[in-house]
């Protein structure tokens, strides 16, 4: 079935600063780069195609990110924009009874080739029918395209679309918009005021928080965990209330103490993943707007109370210095390592990619039996290995109908397979003691014992 579309105007332009983070990290893992792909299934009331097909165009009209394709201009990677084009669209019909498997299907074979940036347009898009009506709507996005809030955004405006025939409101900012704001003076200034707090910090932390490899890696080299824990979930419920900080903040803390425990360094780099949503205007713009953080904790503190103070404080200042060119940044990255005599870089991310942060956390009532009881319900699996990655250690964070899914994906000559699950129950047992008790931290080797038994 073939989707035509038709936008309000063309163009090309730099890549915007959120756009270029992206496409370094992908450069970087080709050609796994599939990794990034990334997709959303919306289940609709029954709706003839034609209808779904129009709705999709006029979101792809709206939003000039879903018909953006690379182009090489001058030696560097640009945008461009296309006014107009036909998206192929898959269409596969389904017993009622099997809709949300087929879709789920489609997803991940929509999701699994890598995508042709400069020929392919940014988003793959399928319909699983039942009876001639559509059911679900399938969409996967190049990251170059969206990150997850942009997507939500789609998705969200889709229904609407759906249901209404219209988005109230006109179209949100647009990255050609974007990116010749970013190269503005005024654009300079805030890169250049967040480039010279990361300078300073890269000039005192670890050149690497995993520098040494622990042994030849295995083949493929790249290995994920993923553990569910309804034991963690309660955990960080609990500890937020009480301490009155948001989830992130806990996990972030505990995050770090638990690399500072594996590695042995006293201060801990981490560089999460930040939205760059905090204005409003940009709340529902679909493009990869989200840039990393610089998250710098010194683990000096006795308690982990302690310890989750200063995180806090870390962790606004890594909020704030999020939106730079990173080009500007890989060429200061240059300098500091060629003055420190080593390649400077954390190689440790996390990524909290909870939908739902609440924003007043209240006290949560807690039993620490139960709590602790909590961890004999506790899974890790194995569900991705791959042969290129950009990162040495990549912690993701997600809800789940299980509990908290945390999974480590991580580079098994830094870390295998067996210390990887060390440090996610090790996490896990850090936390859980932290919700029922005060914990000091010259306790983490006794904690991670006791999580390995």
């Amino acid at each position: 079935m073939r989707l035509a579309f038709e936008g309000e105007r063309s163009g090309t332009a730099p890549l915007a600063w959120g756009q270029r983070s992206i496409w370094i990290a992908m450069c970087r893992t080709m050609p796994s780069d599939h990794y990034f792909n990334f997709g959303r299934v919306l289940a609709v009331a029954p709706h003839p195609p034609p209808a779904v097909l129009d709705a999709l165009a006029a979101l792809i009209a709206r939003h000039e990110s879903l018909r953006t394709r690379l182009r090489q201009v001058g030696g560097d990677v640009h945008q461009a924009v296309e006014r107009s084009g036909v998206l192929e669209v898959e269409v596969v019909d389904s017993p009622a009874a099997d809709l949300e498997r087929n879709a789920q299907d489609m997803l991940e074979r929509l999701a699994a080739p890598v995508f042709d940036y400069y020929a392919e347009w940014p988003v793959r898009v399928g319909l699983v029918t039942c009876d001639g009506d559509v059911r679900s709507v399938v969409i996967v996005f190049c990251h170059l395209a969206a990150d997850g809030l942009g997507a939500d955004v789609a998705v969200r405006e889709l229904r609407l679309l759906l249901r209404r025939g219209s988005v109230p409101g006109p179209p949100p900012r647009q990255p050609l918009d974007l990116a010749r704001e970013q190269q503005s003076p005024a654009g300079g200034r805030v890169s250049s005021s967040a480039l010279a707090f990361w300078e300073r910090e890269y000039r005192r932390i670890p050149p690497s928080m995993f520098g040494a490899p622990a042994g030849p890696p295995l083949r493929p080299r790249f290995w994920r965990a993923a553990m569910t824990s309804r034991a963690m979930e309660t955990a960080v419920r609990v500890i937020s209330g009480r301490h009155r900080v948001s989830g992130t903040t806990v996990l972030l803390a505990g995050a770090a103490a638990m690399v500072g425990e594996v590695t042995g360094h006293r201060t801990c780099a981490m560089l999460p993943v930040v939205n760059n949503r905090f204005h409003v205007r940009d709340r529902e713009v679909v493009t990869p707007l989200a840039q990393d953080g610089l998250f710098v904790l010194d683990l000096a503190d006795d308690t982990f109370e302690g310890l989750l103070r200063s995180a806090w404080a870390s962790s606004l200042r890594a909020y704030k210095h999020t939106r730079f060119d990173p080009l500007e940044l890989r060429r200061m990255v240059e300098s500091v390592s060629a003055e420190r005599g080593a390649t400077v870089h954390p190689h440790c991310c996390f990524n909290d990619q909870r939908f739902v942060e609440r924003a007043r956390v209240e006290p949560a009532e807690h039993d620490e039996a139960a709590i602790r009881s909590l961890l004999g319900e506790t899974t890790v699996t194995w569900p991705v290995k791959l042969d290129q990655l950009n990162c040495r250690f990549c912690l993701h964070v997600t809800d789940g109908p299980g509990g908290l899914g945390v999974s480590l994906t991580a580079d098994t000559a830094f870390l295998p397979p067996e210390a990887m699950e060390g440090y996610l129950r090790g996490f896990e047992r850090l936390l859980v003691e932290a919700a029922c008790r005060e914990v000091r931290l010259a306790e983490l080797p006794d904690l991670a014992a006791m999580a390995a038994t």
